[in-house]
């Protein structure tokens, strides 16, 4: 495993940049605000690994081995259902972690786990983080309440997929994902987005054809490119606003 220290860039520009012994810089929002001092037995044993296009980090029903703080890219956290279709309930870039059911003391966990784009993240497994735990108490309320970051989003969405047209829910699904990948093309199929919002590949299709047309994206075979941010959330359904909001609204009631 490789030892980790802090650099700091800058007095007046947080936060501080944290990079391993091989120079690979730690993004992930959680472990940046943890005291390290408190916490450096987590930092040494945080393993830097590169994840590829639809990698699946966990499987559901299957016992989590190691968590995952996102370091960038993005996780999309998908509903299984017994036939093999599924639907996407929740995003993950590096404001969080994979792996929130082993806080609550659960071993497994109903929903798969598949990478969007490739990303990179620092690994730790799950018996190492739970012997940390005890000696860095500062790493519990910020898991906790990525957690309930991340339940929120899946409740707003589970109602998004009922009540919203395929058009909306895919400029609601490009802005979620943007915000989190940080970039403004995408590597994205319409066989992989039909699944990410359990619909037909054609009605996916449609709805891209209408965004295009707008000038609020190019869409090109197996890329997606944001051209007009303001307009994509204009033509995107409430659920990227609420779902904003909320996080925002918890955010000032815990500084």
């Amino acid at each position: 495993m490789a030892k980790h220290s802090v650099v700091l860039t800058s007095a007046n520009r947080p936060p501080p940049v944290l990079k391993d012994d091989d120079g690979n810089e730690i993004r992930n929002l959680i472990l940046l605000r943890l005291p390290r001092s408190e916490c450096q037995q987590l930092f040494s044993s945080l393993e830097f690994v590169r994840l590829k296009l639809h990698q699946v980090l966990h499987e559901a029903g299957e016992v989590i081995r190691s968590v995952y703080f996102m370091n960038n890219g993005l996780g999309s956290v998908l509903t299984v259902q017994p036939d093999g279709k599924s639907v996407e309930v929740g995003l993950i870039g590096k404001e969080g972690f994979v792996g929130v059911p082993v806080v609550f003391g659960f071993k497994t966990s109903p929903l798969r786990v598949v990478v969007q784009a490739d990303a990179t993240a620092h690994r730790v497994d799950v018996a190492t983080l739970k012997k940390i735990a005890t000696s860095c108490p500062a790493l519990e309320r910020p898991l906790q309440r990525f957690a309930m970051t991340l339940s929120m989003q899946s409740t707003q969405l589970a109602a998004c997929n009922r009540l919203h047209d395929v058009e909306e829910r895919l400029a609601r699904w490009l802005l979620m994902s943007h915000d989190r990948i940080g970039e403004e093309t995408m590597p994205l199929t319409q066989e992989f987005l039909g699944q990410m919002l359990g619909t037909r590949r054609s009605s996916v299709s449609m709805a891209a054809s209408i965004l295009q047309k707008g000038g609020m994206i190019s869409y090109t075979r197996g890329n997606v490119t944001i051209l007009n941010k303001p307009q994509l959330v204009e033509a995107a359904c409430e659920c990227y606003q609420i779902i904003q909001d909320n996080k925002d609204r918890w955010a000032a009631e815990t500084t």
